[in-house]
């Protein structure tokens, strides 16, 4: 297997994640693709919009020159857009996801790790996410300690608690 590297993304690159972006859209079974252009539309596109924000943060895999994944967070707690896993504007919102042909090579599970421990050393008690039912990445998020904190008709409202005390937790 080739060597896999976990970095932060260059500003350069923030124009990759539109792919990511893309390709984090889970297709249920049975569905036709999504046409490309999904990804414009505003409560979709406001996860990479003018991405470079101080609460943003973003690693990538990359293997041979090439990114093949990206975890990246953002909070979206815009009144007008808020992100789909949102849960208070203080936690960031997960969006990963890993080129298909790079899928089960542990890429999106190191990728996690390095989101974690940046967040949590930027003093975040928490991060919240937004997965359908039917997709295979839920299993990721429960094995990385995500936890559903609600369930809706197609999809699950997941949370993970961070570890240690930084400036935006409250430790006893």
């Amino acid at each position: 297997m080739d060597d896999i590297l976990i970095r932060p993304i260059a500003a350069n690159e923030y124009g990759v994640l539109e792919k990511f972006l893309y390709e984090s859209l889970h297709v249920p079974p049975g569905h036709a693709p999504f046409a490309w252009d999904i990804i414009y539309q505003p409560e979709i596109y406001v996860y990479i919009k003018d991405f470079g924000n101080p609460d943003d943060v973003c690693y990538v895999a990359e293997i041979n020159g090439q990114i093949v994944g990206a975890a990246y967070s953002r909070i979206l707690a815009e009144p007008d857009i808020r992100g789909f896993g949102n849960i208070d504007a203080d936690t960031p919102e997960l969006a990963i996801s890993v080129l298909s042909e790079h899928r089960g090579q542990g890429i999106g599970k190191k990728l996690l790790d390095a989101l974690h421990n940046e967040l949590t050393r930027r003093g975040y008690p928490r991060i919240s996410l937004s997965v359908q039912k039917t997709n295979p990445a839920l299993r990721l998020y429960e094995r990385a300690g995500y936890i559903v904190v609600e369930e809706q008709e197609t999809d699950f409202l997941m949370v993970k608690q961070l570890q240690g005390c930084g400036v935006r937790s409250v430790c006893g």
